[in-house]
């Protein structure tokens, strides 16, 4: 399990954003970032504090990446020939871990990396465990039969909290997900505003 995850909710805090849109999250009580001076925190941000914020809601959004992972990723979005701001959106949904969140097979997205990384879902057959995995169009990913009658399944299955994208499609009977194309940032339903553009200033600059 990533060390992260017990700490999930002072990134919302943090953010001062629901950024999964969950119905727990403290942010629908308590707007103030976290700690003790979390309520004086409040103020206007300079340009690279807006950029800052933009990269850490993006980043913490896919289950917190490390600095370096999300640079990493960044750098193959530069690369590649178009807007790098979609690329980086388009190579985030690839991860294996995005795409079992996103077709509804865990309830939150560290819920998706820890299920990736304990061996319960194959691609084209073939078990993966790496949650960085990163999916090509017409891949289909599959729930183990050995784990589709779990109750973390099936309770994030039947949730009415978010929607499956149109670039997936979901076969909830059979619990597979094939990845039908790579969105953009316009096709990616973000309960809260991304701004990869500001992303893309930020490490131009820095």
């Amino acid at each position: 399990m990533t060390k992260r995850t017990s700490a999930k909710y002072k990134i919302d805090r943090r953010m001062g954003e629901n950024i999964w849109g969950r119905a727990k999250s403290p942010v629908n009580r308590r707007e103030y970032g976290p700690g003790q001076h979390g309520q004086r925190r409040k103020g206007k941000l300079s340009d690279f504090g807006i950029q800052l914020r933009a990269k850490q809601k993006l980043k913490g959004y896919y289950g917190d990446l490390t600095e370096k992972q999300f640079r990493r990723i960044y750098g193959e979005a530069e690369r590649v020939k178009g807007d790098t701001g979609e690329n980086l959106i388009g190579l985030l949904e690839r991860r294996l871990d995005a795409v079992v969140y996103r077709a509804k097979l865990v309830p939150t997205v560290f819920a998706a990396r820890q299920f990736v990384n304990h061996g319960h879902v194959t691609v084209n057959g073939q078990r993966v465990n790496i949650p960085s995995y990163r999916v090509k169009e017409g891949d289909v990913i599959e729930v183990r039969d050995r784990s589709k009658q779990m109750a973390l399944v099936l309770e994030a299955v039947q949730s009415a909290e978010r929607e499956v994208p149109d670039y997936l499609d979901v076969d909830n009977g059979k619990l597979t997900v094939t990845f039908v194309r790579t969105p953009g940032l316009s096709d990616v339903p973000y309960p809260v505003v991304m701004e990869p553009n500001l992303v893309v200033e930020f490490y131009a600059k820095n």
